[in-house]
Parts: C-alpha cells; structure tokens; sequence
C-alpha cells in the first residue's frame, strides 16, 4: 500500500474522524479544532482541485476542514438551521457546490465555493407518512453534460435538473419506489443512471425518464449506495446491499458489464448491519473502502476483489471520503 493518504469518515454521534494510514490508525480532532466532537455529521466533499479542503454537511451547518491549518471553519449560512444531507461539488467548475437538506427539504446552491448560498425551488415533498420529514440523500452531477444534475429525496423520488439547477422536474416511470437512497449517472452510452432504494437497484438508459429494476441475488431488496470508483473502467460498478436500516447484515454486489448484471463480493463475515457506504479516489483506483451503517470499515487494494475487515469500529457511519495526502 503505498501513497500517502488521508482517509475521513463521518458519524451520525461521534462527528468526523481521521485515518493517515489508511484505517490502520484513527483520531478525532477536538473541539478546539472547531468541530464539536459529538456532531452529526452526514455528508463529505471534496475536489481535486483544491486538495487541502474538506467540507462537512451536519446538523450544525457547512463546515470547512484545511488540512495546512488542521482546523475546521464554520462557514455561517441559511443551511445552519436545516439537517445537511448531502453535499456535492461539481466536476466541471470547483467553485459550484449542491447541498441537499432536511426540515425544509430541499436543494441550495453555492457559485464561491460554500461562502453563500440559494435556495433552489424544486417542489420536493414536505411531509411523508413514512419518514414525516423528506430528505435529500443524494446528489449527483452527470459526468459528460455540466447542465444535467439529478437528486434522490427520501421519500420524494427522484428529480432532474437540466439547466444547472435552474428548474427540477420530478422523473421516474418504473420505479418501484420512490424512496431513493442513491443516484449515479454513469456517463456509459449518454443516458444511463442508476437509483439505489428500499425495494432494490434500478437502471435507467434515457437519463432517469424509465427504469427498470436490476436483480440482485440476495434475500433482500434494499440498496443503499451504487458505486464507481473513480480511474477504474466505467462498466465497473459496485452495490451495497442489507435487510434495511441499519439492518443486521450487508453485502456487497459487483458488476463488471455496466450494470446489467452484478455478482457478490465476499467481504469478511459477518457483518453487522447494512453495507452503507463506498470511497475510492482516482489517485489510486485500486484502494477501495467500505462501511456499513453500524461502524465496521472494511479495505481492498486490489480494486474491490478481496476485502480485509479493519479493527478500529466506529459509531453510525454515514459518508466515506479518501484523498492524496
């Protein structure tokens, strides 16, 4: 395992954690470092264009890790009295940032970065008799088309922007559910998503307008993440799999043929909830991660092939993120 690494998870109780050799070793900075110590935290970003930083979606608002200065910054903004779910920068332009929150649900956006934001009027779900108050679990930026961004809302289905976020519209012919924990463009012949649910993964090939649902060979249907990692080919794809929130046990699901069929990974057993989460970089596609949604971590560094399970567990984990050092 060479290369430097810095390796940062985020948990629901126990705020963001730290690993620099790759999850043999972990710390978690202080309070004094300007991240309360017991935050949620939800979601993770970063862009390769600007390697020091990291930003933090909680239950406190946006903050901003400097790894030059070992510090987080509050960054103060609307968002600080909403939940942030997810957090995403745009690959075509640093500077353009999407968060989707929780209680209002909905999409805001930044133009610098995260120093200011808009609200995004979409028409997303306020309320659901199944989670009460709506969130927006996922964001994602079509690889090929900078206009295109598509957004997952638990439990509001799943939503297009073709303007850059100007204007949304809800899509989603075939879903068999509207709860929608993940979404992935692929880039794969133009139009082909992918959305991860409760009732399992679905595969659009016209930009989220139909789906169909993928069969996955498991006893339960719910799908958290799907997952391509960074560098590797695009037809590799990866589906993380459990018996539901948090669950009792995980899978995880691989397809080398774009998505039409996927086959499962065995990773060390036994798990102890849902597999939730997937990190890769493409500094080296062959370093993978994988947690589940009750803190086990587990490590590939052959690109997903073989797993070893990591000794440190941590609490609630909800988002993976790993960068060059």
């Amino acid at each position: 395992m060479s290369g430097a690494t810095r390796l940062h998870v985020a948990t629901a109780s126990q705020s963001i954690w730290f690993s620099r050799d790759k999850g043999e070793n972990w710390d978690r900075p202080y309070a004094e470092s300007g991240l309360e110590g017991e935050c949620r935290a939800w979601t993770l970003s970063a862009h390769p264009d600007h390697p020091d930083e990291v930003y933090a979606g909680t239950d406190r608002g946006l903050f901003l890790w400097r790894e030059s200065k070992k510090t987080w910054t509050h960054l103060p903004s609307a968002l600080d009295s909403m939940t942030i779910y997810t957090l995403r920068q745009s690959p075509h332009d640093a500077n353009l940032m999407l968060a989707g929150t929780q209680k209002p649900c909905d999409l805001w956006r930044s133009t610098d970065r995260g120093v200011t934001w808009t609200r995004l009027y979409t028409g997303i779900a306020q309320n659901c008799i199944y989670v009460r108050h709506p969130r927006v679990t996922q964001i994602a930026f079509d690889p090929a088309d900078k206009r295109t961004i598509y957004a997952g809302v638990e439990i509001d289905g799943v939503w297009r922007s073709t303007d850059g976020g100007d204007s949304w519209r809800k899509v989603g012919k075939g879903l068999l559910s509207e709860d929608i924990h993940g979404i992935l463009p692929t880039g794969i012949d133009g139009g082909t998503v992918f959305a991860t649910t409760n009732m399992g993964l679905h595969r659009s090939t016209d930009k989220g307008e139909s789906w169909t649902p993928v069969k996955l060979d498991s006893p339960s249907p719910y799908t958290r993440t799907v997952f391509a990692p960074p560098g590797a080919p695009a037809d590799d794809l990866f589906v993380t799999n459990g018996d539901g929130p948090p669950g009792s046990w995980g899978r995880l699901h691989r397809s080398r043929d774009g998505g039409k069929t996927f086959t499962e990974i065995q990773i060390p057993q036994p798990t102890n909830s849902t597999v939730w989460t997937m990190a890769g970089n493409a500094a080296d596609p062959k370093l993978l991660f994988a947690a589940t949604n009750l803190g086990q971590l587990f490590r590939s560094t052959d690109g997903g092939s073989s797993w070893t399970k990591l000794k440190r567990e941590l609490s609630d984990i909800r988002a993976v993120m790993w960068l060059p050092a």
